[in-house]
């Protein structure tokens, strides 16, 4: 054996040595030889896989064609028995298959069924020439520019579907709880009555819980119900469906369903399960009864008061008070309500009523 089998077969043996049991995990001193001894049989195969890829017309694939290669080694590897033959030959026809299956994925036209028609292998990134005369790639002409509008379309379907849904749901829920409730009431209302046969007590018990006949009929009308609201409320409704029905009939239909409506979307804007889906009404602002707009306000007497009706407002002049002096202040006021009546003022009253 030449030099290069020789070191090649000590280092698959070493790959070999450092495999691990069946069922247990390998440490990772095992893992690190393993991983050395795997490079050292790449290194020396190395030549080798270069010449193979040359053979198979790959050279525009060389780093796929060397992946290729190494699965092959790792295969080889793993399937290699010393008993039956050398690794340096059985390890050919591994990097041979890989390559040729290789080849037949990249270039279909090596087949004999694409050789008869005469199919030719284009890469999606070879420069070519649109339909508005620029340059541009294969891979950018087959790409379809409505495939994200019409994928968003499809999920914005389906997600109104599940909107739709589950605000039925909730509709169901809230009609069977008031239809219960209702039911609750009216067994909790009726009368004991006597009993029919003398064994038993005087008095009836009052039954405690709904009657179940009731509770059955409850149920058909809330899957009458949301049947009708859910046909309301579905695309596929056309007008010529309910021409069968009668008028009176129809109306009611209506009536259901605007009813229904109107709690589909008090709970689509209460509900915090639905939050992302509607738009939620603010609270208003509360208001005191004390909380009223600022009131314009006067330095000046109220003239309309009552308690003002005797009052008189005088403006005086601040020469004519500095002017004043030595005198009474009690009697200075008298004398000037004697007097003429002020430019300004409430009108004040006579000196009859001041006496």
């Amino acid at each position: 054996m030449s030099k290069t089998t020789i070191a090649l077969e000590n280092a698959v043996a070493e790959v070999i040595a450092n495999r691990p049991a069946p069922g247990s995990v390998p440490t990772m001193r095992q893992r690190i030889l393993a991983d050395r001894a795997f490079a050292a049989v790449l290194k020396i195969i190395a030549p080798r896989i270069r010449h193979f890829i040359r053979q198979y017309g790959l050279t525009g694939h060389w780093d796929d064609a060397e992946q290729c290669c190494a699965i092959g080694v790792h295969r080889a590897i793993e399937a290699y028995d010393p008993a039956r033959a050398q690794f340096t030959t059985f390890v050919n026809w591994q990097l041979r298959g890989e390559l040729q299956s290789l080849r037949f994925r990249l270039m279909t036209d090596q087949r004999q069924s694409a050789r008869r028609v005469e199919a030719t292998t284009v890469s999606l990134h070879a420069a070519t020439i649109g339909a508005d005369g620029e340059p541009t790639s294969l891979e950018a002409m087959i790409e379809d520019e409505g495939a994200l509008d019409r994928t968003e379309a499809g999920v914005d379907g389906m997600m109104a579907d599940d909107l739709r849904t589950a605000l039925l749901d909730a509709y169901v829920a809230q009609l069977r709880d008031v239809g219960i409730e209702q039911l609750k009431r009216k067994a909790r209302a009726v009368r004991s009555v006597h009993a029919d046969t003398p064994s038993l007590p005087r008095f009836r018990a009052k039954p405690s819980t709904p009657d179940p006949v009731d509770l059955a009929d409850l149920e058909t009308r809330i899957a009458t119900q949301r049947a009708l609201v859910e046909r309301r409320l579905s695309d596929d409704t056309t007008p010529g469906d309910d021409t069968e029905t009668c008028p009176i009939e129809r109306e009611r239909m209506r009536q259901v369903a605007k009813r229904a409506a109107r709690v589909v979307a008090e709970i689509a804007t209460t509900d915090p399960r639905f939050a992302g889906f509607a738009d939620r009404r603010k609270p208003l602002p509360r208001r005191r009864k004390t909380d009223h707009g600022a009131a314009e306000t006067s330095i000046l007497p109220d003239s309309r008061a009552p308690h003002n009706a005797l009052a008189r407002v005088i403006v005086l002049d601040p020469a004519a008070v500095d002017a004043i002096e030595g005198s009474d202040p009690i009697e200075r006021t008298l004398e000037t309500l004697r007097g003429e009546l002020p430019p300004y003022g409430i009108a004040a009253p006579t000196s009859d009523r001041l006496q």
